[in-house]
């Protein structure tokens, strides 16, 4: 017992060693006892979390049934409509002090009317929003405002387990809050938080509110942005977007008004222990091509079905899911380098990323009353380029307005249309009324969705 004893005091006095090496490598004492503390690097890097409020009007449509359509005849509407105002409440980082740059997550500032972001010194703005990615979460906010203070973003790829974390937020509205912890885990996916998902995971207090703030390491550089957390509370596993995916999304929001998702072009699934074995690998981790899509990016860089990618860019990946949200929240044109395994040996090959936009996308994306309907980049039998319907749910709300499987959309509301981009452009003001003109065969065909 004795013996127990001493190692455990051996190893208090081990790791506040360690602490104290590494906090003074920072340096992280005060000046006076030379108490290790975080207040010096906070009090550097707290100005650049702020507190953002929103106020919005929720849309909402509900499918009038046709009984109700049968008691008051054919004036009846297609749909009931209710608008419902709503308040929120969230966090922000300023990545650019010149530009006045705020990062947080879209759902912070999804259908917000008015947006103000406040200071740590008490200043209040009203935000403009830039740009946005449901599918990442993430959103960019610009204010005009001098002496701002900006975090760098770190190389979240650096990022390990077990490395200390602070995170900085807003949580129940009660005003900038600090908490700290470790990384518990990385690339995280599967969660079914988000559409494309590779969450830092930690256990340092996030709570509501704290979307949208500051996952910072040591030296006070932005690791990831806070973004969900599992559960009704805090109960130690937080998740945060990397600062590398943050950074791509912002630059492509920067340039295009928009995220020009890459797309490399393949199906696949995670490589686990069973599949390893049929195939031969000594690896059980990394992400298998069941198929490539003719023309696409990785069928012109000589990718192949069996090929098993086990790195991108040099960093590891262990799932196909992981592999997924790292392409797809680079740009559409970006260089990668993908490591992988084919017929036992190992290789290197590049590949230029597509455009994700060229690709099937849910309907429901881009109108709610086209939900059920998955659209494509395609041609009308005359060769003509529209967005074709490629699959149709039955007695889905798409179903219900008369469009049909092999549709081509080529104008709506009097504009021409000939990409998936260019329909989601004309309708991202979600106008009550949508007039489409629908290529069927030989046939013209007009919808209105009401």
């Amino acid at each position: 017992m004795k013996n127990a004893v001493i190692r455990t005091v051996a190893a208090i006095t081990l790791s506040v060693a360690v602490m104290s090496s590494t906090f003074a490598a920072i340096p992280f004492f005060s000046d006076d006892d030379k108490v290790p503390s975080l207040a010096p690097m906070l009090e550097e890097v707290t100005p650049a979390v702020v507190s953002i409020s929103v106020e919005g009007t929720q849309v909402s449509r509900q499918r009038v049934p046709e009984m109700f359509k049968y008691f008051f005849g054919p004036n009846a509407p297609d749909e009931q409509v209710q608008e419902r105002p709503f308040k929120g409440l969230g966090s922000g980082v300023i990545i650019n002090a010149d530009e006045g740059y705020i990062v947080t997550n879209n759902h912070v500032v999804e259908n917000a009317n008015e947006i103000r972001v406040k200071l740590t010194d008490g200043r209040e703005f009203e935000a403009k929003k830039l740009g946005s990615d449901e599918q990442s979460d993430i959103a960019l906010l610009q204010i005009k405002a001098d002496n701002l203070v900006a975090l760098k973003m770190a190389d979240s790829d650096k990022l390990r387990v077990g490395d200390f974390v602070i995170a900085i937020g807003n949580p129940f509205g009660l005003g900038q809050t600090v908490t700290s912890g470790i990384v518990s885990a990385l690339g995280r996916t599967g969660l079914n938080i988000e559409g494309f998902e590779d969450f830092i995971q930690t256990d340092a207090a996030i709570n509501r509110g704290n979307s949208g703030g500051a996952l910072v390491n040591l030296h006070g550089e932005l690791e990831g942005i806070n973004t969900a957390i599992l559960g009704p509370g805090n109960i130690g596993i937080g998740f945060a977007i990397p600062a590398n995916m943050v950074k791509s999304l912002t630059d492509q929001i920067v340039e295009f008004g928009e995220v020009r998702r890459g797309l490399l072009g393949i199906t696949g699934s995670d490589l686990d222990a069973d599949l390893a074995d049929a195939m031969g690998l000594d690896i059980n981790q990394g992400a298998v091509i069941r198929e490539v899509t003719p023309d696409s990016a990785a069928d012109k860089a000589g990718l192949a079905a069996r090929d098993v990618i086990t790195a991108i860019n040099g960093k590891k990946i262990h799932s196909f899911l992981e592999l997924r949200a790292k392409v797809s929240t680079l740009g559409a044109g970006s260089d990668i380098q993908l490591t992988l395994i084919r017929d036992g040996k190992t290789k290197t090959i590049k590949a230029t990323l597509g455009d994700f936009e060229a690709t099937n996308i849910t309907a429901k994306e881009i109108h709610p009353s086209l939900e059920g309907a998955v659209m494509s980049n395609g041609k009308t039998k005359n060769g003509d380029k529209g967005v074709e319907i490629s699959e149709l749910a039955p007695r889905s709300p798409a179903a219900r307005v008369g469009l049909q499987e092999g549709d081509v959309i080529v104008g709506v509301n009097r504009h021409r249309v000939e990409t998936v981009a260019e329909l989601r452009k004309q309708l991202e003001d979600s106008p009550r009324v949508i007039a489409l003109n629908v290529k069927r065969g030989d046939s013209s065909v007009f919808l209105v969705v009401r």
